[in-house]
């Protein structure tokens, strides 16, 4: 068997999908979306098919490495994500030739089902306490939200109540059984993050993620001593040695992103890595059906793994949704506020190619906003 064909789809809302074709008549998908920068992207799988048409598809680990390594220059989120799509996709293929779900193809499962959670905003505090009461409605027990809108530099009182007061509402409608994770999404300086931190102790966060952008991992130790609230970062981390600092820092959970981390293959490496530092996983996911499915496979042969995003229904997908590249959607249902074990080949969902091919006809141009502080400067989105 041999890798015959690639291809790429740049689909609605943000979402760039990679399908590997065999000349055996195997195919796989993989999700290579990198908000924004899809269109790059796209090239950097267009040269990397160079390195993977006429081999056999089953060496994924040897794929991995020439694909990872075989340029001087490496790393990084446009070459990561490429990366990321194309292991997705020949991951898929070996569960399908083998007849088994991926994860059992990595040990097997640990665990029967996955707890997720849905994101429900928080740039405007209005909107919290609604969004939230839609995600329960919906079956799930734990929901993430942004702590702020934009941010400045040194949190005036006003803002940082605005914070606690988001928060507030949240727990307000989840109560005690249920959790808000609250996204940081690197707005704030560290002076900030940890004045933020102290005031939410009482409002018990499942986690605070990304208290820093991640230019500033080195600083994100100085927040993870200074409160008892979990600390979570990885998203805009790509590999092992990139998450090596923040788990000797003192983070509690780790979030790298399929799409992004070099797919499959390096982030069960990150898990692994992770466990030694009794740090869980939650993999970053806002996006499609694949890179859904991507994480959920290795969810279920993790020990450490924690919890999984997923963006069904979320604000970004104007146009398309999750479900709408599947052919059957009952693989990705809540239940009790889970998915249940994936028993499918490969990534156990199957992909609807007739939309897929729709929706790249049309395409996107997705991009992430820009924002500015009152006084004209760049402000962290």
């Amino acid at each position: 068997m041999k890798i015959a064909r690639i291809e790429t789809f740049l689909v609605p809302p943000r979402w760039l999908f990679v399908r590997v074709e065999t000349d055996a008549g195997v195919v796989g998908w993989g999700e290579a979306t990198c908000e924004g920068r899809s269109e790059t992207v796209r090239t950097a799988v267009d040269q990397l098919a160079e390195l993977l048409i006429g081999q056999d598809p089953l060496r994924i680990e040897d794929h991995w490495q020439v694909m990872t390594k075989g340029s001087f220059y490496r790393g990084g989120p446009i070459l990561g994500s490429a990366v990321a799509g194309l292991d997705q996709a020949l991951w898929d293929i070996a569960g399908r030739h083998f007849g088994a779900p991926v994860h059992q193809l990595l040990g097997g499962p640990v665990r029967e089902r996955i707890r997720v959670y849905g994101w429900v905003g928080g740039d405007e505090p209005d909107e919290v306490a609604e969004a939230i009461a839609a995600q329960v409605e919906a079956g799930l027990t734990a929901v993430k939200m942004n702590a702020s809108g934009r941010m400045s530099a040194n949190g005036s009182a006003a803002e940082l109540d605005g914070v606690v007061r988001r928060v507030a509402a949240a727990r307000e409608v989840l109560g005690p059984e249920r959790d808000v994770a609250v996204d940081f999404h690197g707005r704030f300086t560290l002076a900030t993050a940890r004045r933020a931190a102290s005031l939410l102790a009482d409002l018990h966060p499942f986690f605070l993620e990304e208290p820093v952008v991640p230019e500033n991992s080195h600083l994100i130790g100085r927040i993870a001593e200074s409160t008892a609230i979990p600390i979570a970062t990885g998203e805009r981390l790509y590999s092992r040695q990139e998450f090596l600092p923040v788990l000797q820092a003192g983070i509690a959970v780790a979030q790298p992103d399929l799409s992004h981390a070099g797919g499959i293959t390096e982030v069960r490496k990150i898990a692994a890595l992770a466990e030694t530092f009794d740090v869980q996983l939650a993999p970053h996911c806002p996006l499609g059906p694949i890179a859904l499915a991507a994480c959920l496979q290795v969810g279920f042969a993790t020990p450490n793994h924690l919890i999984q995003e997923q963006s069904i229904g979320i604000h970004y997908n104007r146009g398309a949704d999750v479900l709408d590249y599947v052919v059957d959607t009952r693989p990705l249902a809540f239940v009790d506020g889970s998915i249940e074990r994936l028993t499918g080949p490969g990534l156990g969902i199957e992909v609807d190619e007739a939309a897929v091919r729709d929706a790249d006809r049309r395409g996107h141009a997705w991009r992430g906003p820009i924002w500015r502080h009152d006084d004209g400067s760049f402000a962290e989105w």
